[in-house]
């Protein structure tokens, strides 16, 4: 397995994610329903992507220091969790637009 080309590809997933669920927030305040879940559907994709990856680096890992810690596995793993953190505050503000949009 190449290393480096495998942690890229957590960030690419990851970024993608991220980017993703911007733009359903987006689509959301213009009341684009069918693009906002279609929009999440494919972040929902990208993040299980990522996760898969994190987890197979885990898995190689074993908690025994197999895998070496460098600056880029750092990014990577900022990278996930923000995409995460990003994308579940993203659906917490489409459901206020969401109920707003219905209620006016």
């Amino acid at each position: 397995m190449d290393l480096e080309a495998t942690i890229m590809e957590l960030i690419i997933n990851a970024g993608e994610s991220k980017n993703l669920a911007m733009s359903a927030l987006a689509s959301a305040k213009k009341g684009e329903w069918n693009e906002v879940d279609a929009l999440l559907e494919q972040s929902t994709k990208a993040t299980q992507r990522a996760h898969g990856i994190q987890t197979e680096l885990i898995g190689m890992d074993e908690g025994c220091g197999k895998v070496p810690v460098n600056l880029i596995m750092v990014h990577a793993q900022d990278h996930i969790m923000t995409a995460m953190l990003a994308r579940e505050l993203i659906e917490e503000l489409i459901d206020i637009h969401r109920s707003l949009q219905r209620n006016s």
